[in-house]
């Protein structure tokens, strides 16, 4: 970093578990599909979605519910599944203070959404939820964002990054390649952060904390500062 002007950094933020609460979307979408097109149907969607994410390596509702009619062509109420995907109140479920954080640090640097999955669903959440504007536009999804190092830099060149991300192997992954141009921030919230044998066989992030929201209680010097990793 040079000594005559301040570092340039970008915040990376993750979307699902870090900004929103991607947990709560899914149960409440299997208790629509269990309303709706009942339990058969309804398992044999999750069945389709895992197989889906293990093919593709993302998850991909859509594709999923798109699979899923092949198998029951005759059931309209499939279609009100789509409906309901596509219209879903994301903003309903952001975290408490996660649009508070992005606008906190965009104080000091360019604040960009780095995120993972479809080509349809996956944008659609980031309008819908309020976070496309808070950004200003800044918004990155690859099908494998941590195979994308390079051309996240391209895109956003800078000294030092700071990445926010609810999945330690993400944040392993960014900071082995990056060592300390990087400080990783681990929010626990979610299915992934609050799994302890996830938590216990991988390195700990730079900066733990409980909530995005406690993202608000950090300065610059304190993200740079902190203690790093590798």
């Amino acid at each position: 970093m040079s000594k005559s002007r301040p570092p340039k950094v970008v915040f990376l933020f993750d979307v699902d578990n870090t900004l929103l609460d991607n947990d709560r979307v899914r149960e409440d979408l299997k208790a629509f599909l269990h309303n709706e097109v009942g339990a058969k149907a309804a398992g044999q969607y999750w069945v389709i979605f895992e197989r889906l994410r293990k093919e593709l390596g993302y998850a991909d509702y859509l594709g999923a519910l798109q699979r899923c009619r092949i198998q029951y062509p005759h059931d309209l109420k499939l279609l009100e599944a789509s409906r309901f995907l596509v219209e879903y109140p994301f903003a309903n479920r952001l975290y408490p203070n996660s649009l508070d954080a992005i606008q906190h640090v965009a104080r000091w640097g360019p604040a960009v959404i780095l995120s993972d999955g479809d080509i349809v669903f996956q944008p659609r959440k980031v309008h819908r939820s309020g976070i496309f504007e808070t950004v200003r536009g800044c918004v990155l999804i690859y099908i494998h964002k941590e195979k994308e190092m390079r051309e996240i830099q391209r895109r956003f060149p800078a000294d030092h990054y700071v990445l926010i991300d609810d999945k330690l192997r993400i944040l392993t992954a960014f900071k082995k390649a990056w060592g300390k141009r990087i400080t990783t921030v681990f929010p626990r919230q979610g299915h992934y952060a609050n799994d302890p044998k996830i938590v216990k066989h991988l390195p700990p992030a730079d900066i733990t904390i409980r909530c995005i929201g406690d993202l608000l209680n950090y300065d610059l010097k304190s993200l740079l500062s902190a203690p790093r990793n590798g």
